[in-house]
């Protein structure tokens, strides 16, 4: 008997041509697989339908202090204390710290997760467990860099799994890649799900001449032009229908297809439509300097146009975005060196602007019940100022990495706002209730988007492995 499961080719996705006749040769040499059976089999079980339509991961790279912004604790001792104040917010008895008022208005909107916890204090290899609920570890090494048998993160699982069907990127990176130590952070790139599912990476919609990358065609090649190269392409295919060598350049080629002839996806990416209090409600910033970091005081110009752009793809039925914080060379939240004065001046005035836009914009529109908000980093920040717990150079002004108790911040998706789930201790070091990982919080998004976070996939290698071995936190998912 032949057992189908979730993760045999694009069962989850309907059958193409090439399932087609694979079914066909399959019957004709009796193996048992026939196209009623299988279509009986798929309605026998039919996939649930979620009401999450979108999904939007913040990533906080570098990783921010919970205990000086969102988990304060002005009772610890000093040097533990933030030097900032507690403000209240619109829940009764949250508080956040004093540089983040407008997120305090939009609090309401907000389930926040204060015990995420593990143990990895490498930026590159927490990335890769934060975004895709694995262990960074192969062959007793951390995995710091992106390789083609790395785990897929949730971005290409969802564009493999839960295609909108739309003529759309379904996993998109904006503004740019991640990078650190000289490598694109592990985790952002499909790994062995293949380059297929790799995100599409927009480029900084907040400068002044933004043009989303291959949505231009080249001024000598007509629409015209390519559509008779598509058909040519087409009659090819036809020929070698079965020859699996060919699905990689015929996918790329009809992305990119779509992509440069669909007016849904070039209004989508045009960001010069919104009027301009919407931009300046985002944070627009024509005339900031470009060519320094966060970290060296050059703030994030960039991010309140990502979040609004973001926003637009949204609407337009996009699957899901990966909103980096900073500019790609620049671990933004990594405060070991002049902790207070780069969040107080450079960091969260930019964040508290962007973020607290974008959850008030996506409620007044109404697509905040349709879209799950996450945001997080890799860990947090050592509960003593000048602590040193890795070799990145912290000072005695700085904290340093620390991954053993961080908070992550759940918005939207039908879930209860104004919520606090879990608790670190006095100081803010580790959890002192309901302790959860970075794979079961992986298992929390899955389950919440409707995938089933124990189904088997299948690595390049053709090996089983489930898509998650975390647990759904239940307080979250029921």
């Amino acid at each position: 008997m032949l057992r189908l499961t979730a993760g045999s080719r694009r069962l989850c996705q309907g059958m193409g041509r090439r399932e087609v006749l694979r079914i066909g040769a399959a019957n004709l040499l009796g193996l048992g697989l026939t196209l009623p059976g299988l279509l009986k089999a798929r309605a026998s079980s039919p996939a649930p339908r979620p009401r999450i339509r979108s999904m939007v991961l913040m990533f906080l790279e570098g990783g921010p202090a919970h205990q000086d912004t969102w988990d304060m604790k002005p009772n610890a001792p000093d040097g533990i204390r933030s030097a900032f104040q507690p403000i209240e917010t619109t829940v009764p008895g949250l508080t956040f710290c004093e540089h983040l008022p407008m997120l305090a208005r939009q609090a309401h909107h907000l389930q926040l997760v204060r015990s995420v916890h593990h143990t990895v204090v490498d930026h590159n290899a927490g990335t890769y467990y934060a975004l895709t609920g694995r262990e960074p570890l192969k062959g007793g090494k951390l995995i710091v860099a992106p390789a083609p048998d790395n785990f897929p993160p949730f971005g290409a699982v969802l564009a493999k799994f839960r295609p909108s069907g739309k003529h759309l990127p379904d996993n998109v990176m904006t503004p740019d890649w991640m990078s650190n130590n000289g490598a694109i952070l592990p985790g952002l790139d499909a790994g062995w799900l293949g380059t297929k599912y790799d995100p599409f990476v927009t480029g900084d919609p907040s400068l002044s001449a933004y043009q989303v990358p291959g949505l231009s065609l080249p001024r000598e090649l007509s629409l015209n032009r390519v559509e008779r190269r598509r058909e040519l392409l087409d009659d090819l295919d036809r020929l070698l229908a079965d020859d699996l060598a060919c699905e990689g350049l015929d996918s790329h080629y009809q992305k990119a297809y779509e992509l440069i002839s669909s007016p849904e996806a070039r209004r989508a990416f045009d960001i010069g439509r919104e009027p301009p209090t919407v931009r300046e409600r985002y944070g627009l910033y024509p005339n900031h300097v470009r060519n320094k970091e966060a970290r060296q005081f050059g703030g994030l110009p960039q991010l309140g146009q990502s979040l609004l752009l973001t926003r637009r793809l949204v609407e337009a039925g996009v699957r899901l975005v990966t909103v980096c914080t900073g500019p790609r060379y620049d671990q933004t939240w990594d405060t070991h060196r002049q902790h207070y004065p780069l969040l107080k001046k450079s960091i969260l005035p930019y964040f508290d602007r962007a973020f607290s836009a974008f959850l008030e914009d996506l409620h007044e529109r109404r697509l905040l019940d349709s879209t799950l908000v996450v945001a997080m980093g890799e860990f947090g920040r050592t509960p003593k100022i000048g602590q040193i717990t890795s070799s990145a150079g912290a000072d005695a002004e700085g904290r340093d990495h620390w991954p053993h108790c961080y908070t992550a911040l759940f918005a939207g998706g039908g879930l209860p706002g104004g919520t606090v789930l879990g608790s670190s201790d006095r100081d803010a070091a580790y959890p002192a209730s309901m302790p959860v990982s970075p794979a079961d919080i992986a298992a929390t998004i899955y389950k919440l988007l409707g995938v089933d976070h124990e189904m088997l996939i299948y690595d390049n290698l053709q090996r089983p492995n489930a898509l998650t071995l975390g647990t759904p936190i239940k307080a979250i998912t029921g």
